[in-house]
């Protein structure tokens, strides 16, 4: 092989891994997390209002929301930063406007009543979910640390 084609698959080869820590860099940074944002028809300025209104700080500790102290459900910090809804449900947008709509009957028993949000209510409050992010990189974890038992 002369010096030249040496060369060039050294180039082509740079180019090549160049390529591939965009596309990981790219994965890593907007994976799951843009696209959990994309709430089809939601306000998350809207959903901010409707939360209050539909009282779910009653239950839920969640940012923004005045008055939202509950201890009953789980905190929403980083909720989009988050794997799972409730038990084995992705938290996907489709599946939290779902969740928020009708937890009764995803998770039967569940704490979470029913309580009649509307779909364009539910996609308010789910885009509004979504921009509670940690700032964190990468994908969710599926067992944040503050969820493990200490030893």
């Amino acid at each position: 092989m002369t010096r030249r084609a040496i060369l060039r698959v050294a180039n082509a080869v740079r180019v090549l891994f160049a390529g591939a820590i965009t596309v990981l860099a790219g994965a890593c940074l907007g994976g799951s997390g843009s696209q959990a944002q994309a709430v089809p028809g939601g306000d998350p300025e809207r959903g901010r209002r409707l939360i209050g209104e539909y009282g779910c700080g009653s239950c839920h500790m969640i940012p923004g929301v005045p008055a939202s102290l509950g201890r009953v459900g789980p905190r929403f910090e980083e909720f989009a930063d988050r794997a799972f809804i409730v038990g084995g449900l992705r938290n996907e947008p489709a599946n939290l406007v779902r969740w928020i709509r009708f937890p009764q009957e995803i998770e039967p028993g569940t704490v979470m009543p029913n309580l009649g949000v509307s779909e364009a209510h539910a996609a308010d409050i789910a885009a509004y979910l979504y921009t509670l992010r940690g700032g964190g990189l990468g994908p969710p974890h599926l067992f944040p640390i503050r969820t493990l038992p200490a030893h």
